[in-house]
């Protein structure tokens, strides 16, 4: 019976470890093509893909979108790419942080040498917000951009603000003022970061 549950365990174990073992030779893998171009075409690529789909931890989906840690890695290899080189940046992702994607456009747009992004299949909210600030978008055919539409509290902020706007304030929750006051100013970060 012990010989059973120790097969028992190291089967569980192996079946935990698996997504992980996949997950990092796919991040070998991409770093080693990534490489190539780099060096076939004489320029910084930088990868920003979130795979929804793939990766789970004990059946558990890991949900991964821009966040802090990706502009500090995507801040880092702009700075670190010299002033004139092209970059390329392969964008995937659903959207994320107002913050993080707000510091990659930033950094892209003060890039002196040609910054080019490509969507292979979609770049969502934050990753259109970050795609618009390239000198050069290109897409596979069927590749969609998505509009920029900050969320606060897990609701659009033309929603909120629609709310607010609709009812009178005496039958608003503090809340939803306090929402609406966020939703008010990444609007208008948006707005004021999204002109040409």
């Amino acid at each position: 019976m012990t010989s059973f549950l120790n097969i028992l365990w190291l089967v569980f174990i192996i079946i935990s470890l698996l997504p992980l073992w996949k997950q990092h030779n796919l991040v070998r893998t991409r770093f080693k093509k990534i490489r190539e171009i780099e060096l076939k075409r004489n320029l910084r690529v930088i990868a920003l893909i979130h795979r929804q789909e793939s990766f789970s931890i004990l059946g558990l989906p890991i949900t991964k979108y821009i966040n802090i840690e990706d502009s500090e890695q995507i801040l880092r290899a702009i700075r670190l790419t010299p002033e004139n080189m092209p970059i390329d940046i392969i964008l995937h992702t659903p959207g994320g942080l107002v913050l993080a994607a707000e510091q990659i456009e930033h950094a892209i747009r003060k890039h002196k040498g040609k910054v080019t992004v490509f969507v292979p299949h979609y770049a969502m909210s934050g990753g259109t917000f970050i795609a618009l600030a390239a000198d050069e978008i290109v897409m596979e055919e069927n590749a969609v951009l998505g509009p920029v539409d900050p969320q606060i509290g897990g609701f659009p902020a033309a929603s909120i603000l629609s709310v607010v706007a609709k009812k009178p304030v005496e039958k608003i929750d503090d809340k939803t003022l306090i929402l609406a006051n966020v939703a008010e100013k990444a609007s208008k970060s948006g707005k004021m970061c999204c002109k040409f």
